[in-house]
C-alpha cells in the first residue's frame, strides 16, 4: 500500500564518532504504539491519486454549476472513493490518503510544480529538502520521485502528469498568472520574487492553515444533527436575500454544499468501518490457536475485538454526536483530516483540544468507562496518526518548513473567567508526547502566572526530553495583540482568552461556545478567525538590505531589481530612508499580487469543509471568502533574517556613518567579495562556524574583522537594541498602511520556519559579518550562533527592549546542553529560566536541549539516528529530514552549559 524502505534505529552496538551527552531518559511506549511507530520508520512519503482522479472527474462533470457547489461535489466524490486502510492494531482511523504516510496533489491550486521535470528538490538554485528519513529525492526501483519529496509508483506516473495537465490554464495558479498581466509594476513583482525577497508562490501555494478547528457545531449535534440543521436553514433562506443584495442569495448555495461535503465524509468513515467490521469477522473466524496468537504484546487485546471496537466507534461518530472520549477524539481526528484536505493546507491545529475533549474525557472517568493509561495509549497513537500526514506543495513550501505539517495543540492559558484553564487531560496530553516522540501533534503551552507549578514543570520535563515541545508563548502578550489586532472586529479581553496557537505560532482568535453532555454544560474554546497564511511571506529583509547597498541590483542574479537609486548618502537616516522606500514599494508591490492571488483561489477553491467548523460561517451562511469568519484581520507579512538585518544595521551605523572608519563603497566591496572566504557553497558547509579562507587573501581582514567586533544583539548592548526597538516601531507602520482583499489592515508575522535556510543561500555577505550563501539567524528574537557572549539571560533583555503585543508571534529560539538542566533541579532552573522571559514581557521561547556532538555524529551517520528530533524554529523535525544548511545552522546555534 506505501513505498516502505527499511529504516533502522540506532543500533545498540553502535559506538558513536563523537562523544556526547545523552538526553535524559524518558519512559517508552508500549507495544501496540511502538510497533505502529516503528512502521512509521520503515515508511517513505507516498503520494497516489485517487483524491485528485476523483475531484477532478466530479469537477469536470459539473462543469456550469455554482462554483461552491461544485466544489464540496468534486470533494464529496473524492472522499466517498477513498480506499480504506487500517493497520494491524490501530484504535485510531482515517489518513489522508491509503497510504501509511503520504499524501497527493492538488492540481487545481497549483499545476506547475507537478509538470517540473528538474530541479525538482531546489529553490532559488538551492537544495531545500533533504534526502533522509522518509523523503523521497530521486528515483529507484519502480518508484518515481515527485515533486522532490514522494515516491510515486511508475505505474502511476502518467496518470499524474495526465492529471497535472489537464489543470493547465484552470487552476489558481494558471488563472493568477493570466490576470497578473493586467496589473501594474509585474515586472517589478516578478524580479522581487525571482531575488527571493519573497517566495514566488506564496500565494497560491497554501490557502488556509495557522488557524485553529472549531469543534462545536459536530460535537454537540453530530454530523447528521448538522444536515438537518443545515436543511432548516437552506429552506428557510432559499430565494431571500433579506436585504443583502450582494451576498444574500449565496447562503443558499453554501448551506446546500455544506451538507454536500457533509455526506462524503460521513461515507469516508463508513467505509471504514466497514472495513473494521470485516476484518473483527475475519479474526473471528480464525481457528483458535491462530486467533490466542493475534493479540497485542503488551495488554492481551484481541485484534478482533480492537477491530470491532473501531467500527462502532466509526459507525456511531459518522451520524450521531460522541458519547464517549474515544469517539469524540476520533471524530475530531476525522474532521482533522477532512480539513487537510480540503486544501494544501499547512497548520490547520487541533487548538485547545485538552479543553475541547474534557468534558467527554471526566464522564468516562467518573464512569469507569476508560483509564488514565488507555487514554494516553489513543493519544499516543493520534500522534503518529498526525505524523503520517504530509504536505504535497512546491519545492518552495515543503524545502521551507522540511514538509512539517505544523499540528499545533495548546495547552494551558486561562479561562473566560480568569481561572485557569489546565485540566487533568492537559497532563495526559504533555505525557502521551514524553512516552510518544514524533514531530505532530507539536505542543504550546500558553504560559499564564496562575497555571499550577506542577503542570509546568510536566511542561519543563518534556522539554528535557529533546522533543522541542512545548513551546511557550506568553498568555497575557498574546491577549493584549488579539485586542489590538481585532478589537474593531470584534474582540474583547474577555473573548482573548479563547485562542490558541494555529500552525507553527500565530495566535489565532478565538470564541467560546457551550456544550450540553449529560445535562452538564461545559464552555469550549475554538477557531473564529481566518488563516494566517495570507499576505506576503516570508519577506527576506536582509535581502532588502542588500537590494538598498548594491542600488537596488541583485549579483546573485545579475539583474537590475529595483530602479536604482542612485544616491550618495551622508548619514544613517539618508540610508535608512532609502531602506524604508524599498521596502515600503516591496511591500505595496507584494500586498496586492498576493491579494489576486487569493481572491481567484476563494472564487473557485472556497473553503467548504473548514468553514463549517467556523460557527459564524454557519449562522451567516457565508464561507471564508466572503468574510464569514469573525476575525478577518489575519493577513501578515512574514519576515526573514530579523536579527540578521538588525546587527547589519548596527555595523553600518557605526563603522561608516558615525566612526567613519570605512566608506560605503569600502564595505559593499568587501560584501560583494565575501570578506576573502569561500562562499557556502564553495566550502559546502553552511555553519557559521566553519570559515574557509581563500588563499592568498587578506585584503579585507580588517574590515571583517571589524564587523565581527561591532555590537551585536543579545548582550544586553543599548546600541544595537535601541536599533532592534526603532525597527520595530516603523517596519509595522509600513506593514499596516497596506490592505488586504479583506479590506483589512496587513499585520506584521515574526515567526520563522526554513525560510532563513533558501533565503540566506541566495543573500551575498551581510555587515553583521555574517557570510555569502549561510543562512540567516534562526526564529526573529535568536541571536546570531556566536555573538551572545553574556547568556541567556542578556538575549531576555535585548529581545524585550520593545513591545511583543504590536506583532504576531516573536519567536526565540534558545539551545541548552543536557548538564546545563539534569535533574529535578534543572528542571526547576528551565522553568524559572523560561518564567523570566515571559515575566519580562517575551512572547515565544523554544528549546533544543542537546549536545551539539550528537548533531554531529547525527549528521556524519544519520542512518544510525532515524528517530533523534531537533527544534527548528516554530517546529520539531526528525533531524535526518532537515537539509544540510539547516542542520548546519542548528550545531552552530550557541550552546548554553552552565550559567543559567
Amino acid at each position: 500500500m506505501a513505498v516502505t524502505a527499511a529504516k533502522q534505529i540506532k543500533s545498540e552496538a553502535y559506538t558513536p564518532e563523537f562523544d556526547y551527552t545523552p538526553r535524559e531518559e524518558k519512559e517508552g511506549t508500549g507495544g501496540n504504539v511502538k510497533r505502529l511507530l516503528g512502521l512509521f520508520y520503515q515508511s517513505l512519503s507516498s503520494a497516489d491519486n485517487e483524491f485528485t482522479y476523483w475531484y477532478t472527474r466530479r469537477w469536470d462533470e459539473l462543469d456550469g454549476s455554482v462554483p461552491v457547489i461544485r466544489r464540496a461535489e468534486a470533494l464529496k466524490s473524492a472522499f466517498e472513493h477513498l480506499t480504506p486502510t487500517i493497520w494491524p492494531g490501530e484504535k485510531l482511523a482515517l489518513q489522508k490518503s491509503k497510504n501509511y504516510r503520504g499524501s497527493f496533489a492538488m492540481p487545481w491550486i497549483q499545476n506547475s510544480f507537478l509538470l517540473a521535470r528538474s530541479n525538482e528538490n531546489f529553490s532559488g538554485g538551492k537544495r531545500v529538502i533533504a534526502t533522509g528519513g522518509g523523503n523521497v529525492t530521486s528515483d529507484f526501483g519502480e518508484v518515481k520521485s515527485v515533486a522532490g519529496k514522494f515516491g510515486l509508483r511508475k505505474e502511476d506516473f502518467p496518470a499524474y502528469r495526465r492529471l497535472a495537465q489537464s489543470w493547465d490554464g484552470r487552476s489558481a495558479e494558471a488563472v493568477s498568472r493570466q490576470m497578473e498581466e493586467f496589473v501594474p509594476d509585474k515586472t517589478l513583482k516578478d524580479l522581487i520574487q525571482e531575488s527571493k525577497v519573497s517566495y514566488d508562490d506564496a500565494g497560491f501555494t497554501i490557502v488556509q492553515g495557522r488557524e485553529t478547528m472549531n469543534l462545536y457545531y459536530p460535537f454537540q449535534y453530530g454530523l447528521e444533527g448538522l444536515v438537518k440543521l443545515l436543511e432548516e436553514k437552506r429552506d428557510a433562506v432559499a430565494g431571500r436575500a433579506d436585504g443583502d443584495g450582494v451576498l444574500g442569495m449565496d447562503r443558499f448555495y453554501y448551506d446546500q454544499a455544506v451538507i454536500i461535503a457533509i455526506r462524503g465524509i460521513q461515507a469516508w468513515i463508513l467505509n471504514h468501518a466497514a472495513l473494521a467490521e470485516k476484518l473483527a469477522a475475519r479474526e473471528s473466524a480464525l481457528p483458535d490457536e491462530i486467533r490466542r496468537r493475534h493479540v497485542v504484546e503488551d495488554s492481551g487485546e484481541s485484534y478482533a475485538d480492537i477491530y470491532s471496537e473501531l467500527g462502532k466507534t466509526l459507525r456511531k461518530i459518522a451520524f450521531d454526536r460522541p458519547s464517549t472520549f474515544r469517539e469524540a477524539l476520533q471524530l475530531f481526528h476525522a474532521l482533522h483530516i477532512a480539513a487537510s484536505n480540503e486544501d494544501p493546507i499547512c497548520g490547520v491545529s487541533p487548538g485547545r483540544l485538552g479543553q475541547i475533549l474534557y468534558p467527554w474525557f471526566e464522564q468516562d472517568i467518573e464512569a469507569g468507562r476508560i483509564t488514565e493509561e488507555e487514554v494516553i495509549e489513543l493519544l499516543e497513537m493520534q500522534r503518529i496518526k498526525l505524523t503520517t500526514m504530509d504536505i504535497f506543495a512546491s519545492p518552495n513550501t515543503v524545502g521551507g518548513n522540511a514538509g512539517n505539517t505544523y499540528n499545533n495543540l495548546t495547552v494551558g492559558g486561562l479561562k473566560r473567567d480568569g481561572s485557569p484553564a489546565v485540566n487533568r487531560l492537559e497532563y495526559l496530553f504533555v505525557e502521551a508526547g514524553i512516552r510518544c516522540s514524533t514531530p505532530q501533534p507539536t505542543i504550546t503551552c500558553l504560559y499564564d502566572e496562575k497555571l499550577p507549578e506542577d503542570f509546568l514543570l510536566q511542561c519543563a520535563k518534556c522539554n528535557k526530553t529533546g522533543t522541542g515541545y512545548p513551546a511557550w508563548v506568553n498568555n497575557q502578550t498574546s491577549r493584549k495583540m488579539l485586542v489590538k489586532h481585532f478589537g474593531h472586529e470584534g474582540m474583547t479581553e474577555e473573548e482573548s482568552a479563547a485562542a490558541a496557537v494555529g500552525g507553527c505560532l500565530a495566535i489565532a482568535p478565538g470564541v467560546y461556545n457551550t456544550i450540553d453532555l449529560n445535562g452538564r454544560k461545559y464552555e469550549i474554546p475554538g477557531g473564529a478567525g481566518l488563516t494566517t497564511m495570507g499576505g506576503i511571506r516570508p519577506f527576506a529583509l536582509p535581502k532588502m538590505l542588500e537590494m538598498t547597498l548594491f542600488n537596488g541590483y541583485d549579483h546573485n542574479l545579475k539583474k537590475q531589481i529595483f530602479p536604482p537609486h542612485n544616491r550618495v548618502f551622508h548619514s544613517y537616516e539618508e540610508f535608512l530612508t532609502q531602506l524604508k522606500a524599498y521596502i515600503d514599494k516591496a511591500l505595496d508591490v507584494l500586498t496586492r499580487f498576493n491579494n489576486l492571488y487569493f481572491d481567484i483561489t476563494r472564487k473557485n477553491n472556497m473553503s467548504v469543509i473548514n468553514s463549517f467548523m467556523k460557527p459564524d460561517c454557519l449562522k451567516t451562511g457565508h464561507h471564508n471568502g466572503q468574510k464569514g469568519y469573525r476575525y478577518n484581520t489575519t493577513f501578515l507579512a512574514i519576515t526573514s533574517g530579523t536579527i540578521t538585518f538588525v546587527n547589519s544595521l548596527a555595523q553600518i551605523k557605526k563603522l561608516v556613518f558615525e566612526e567613519g572608519k570605512y566608506s560605503l563603497e569600502q564595505l559593499t566591496d568587501a560584501l560583494l567579495h565575501n570578506f576573502g572566504y569561500d562562499t557556502a557553497e564553495e566550502s559546502g558547509s553552511f555553519s557559521v562556524l566553519d570559515r574557509r579562507k581563500k588563499d592568498g587573501s587578506d585584503q579585507y581582514d580588517d574590515i571583517y574583522a571589524d564587523c565581527l567586533r561591532a555590537p551585536k544583539f543579545g548582550n544586553a548592548d543599548p546600541y544595537v537594541d535601541a536599533i532592534l526597538a526603532d525597527y520595530e516601531d516603523w517596519f509595522p507602520q509600513i506593514v499596516t498602511s497596506k490592505e488586504t482583499l479583506y479590506g483589512e489592515k496587513l499585520q506584521v508575522g515574526q515567526f520563522v520556519t526554513g525560510h532563513h535556510n533558501a533565503q540566506g543561500g541566495v543573500t551575498l555577505a551581510t555587515p553583521d559579518g555574517r557570510l555569502a550563501g549561510t543562512t540567516y539567524t534562526d526564529a526573529s528574537m535568536s541571536a546570531y550562533p556566536g555573538t551572545d557572549k553574556n547568556g541567556p539571560y542578556a538575549i531576555f533583555r535585548s529581545a524585550t527592549v520593545w513591545d511583543h503585543s504590536n506583532t504576531q508571534s516573536s519567536m526565540l529560539n534558545l539551545k541548552l546542553h543536557p548538564t546545563a538542566i539534569s535533574g529535578d533541579a534543572g528542571t526547576k532552573k528551565l522553568l524559572a529560566l523560561t518564567r523570566a522571559y515571559m515575566r519580562l514581557g517575551g512572547h515565544h521561547i523554544q528549546y533544543n536541549i542537546v549536545d551539539s556532538n550528537n548533531l554531529r555524529d547525527a549528521q556524519r551517520h544519520p542512518e544510525n539516528y532515524r528517530d533523534l528530533l531537533v527544534r527548528v524554529s516554530g517546529f520539531t523535525h526528525y533531524w535526518c529530514e532537515l537539509s544540510k544548511p539547516i542542520q548546519d545552522e542548528v550545531i552552530s546555534r550557541t550552546e548554553y552549559e552552565c550559567g543559567l
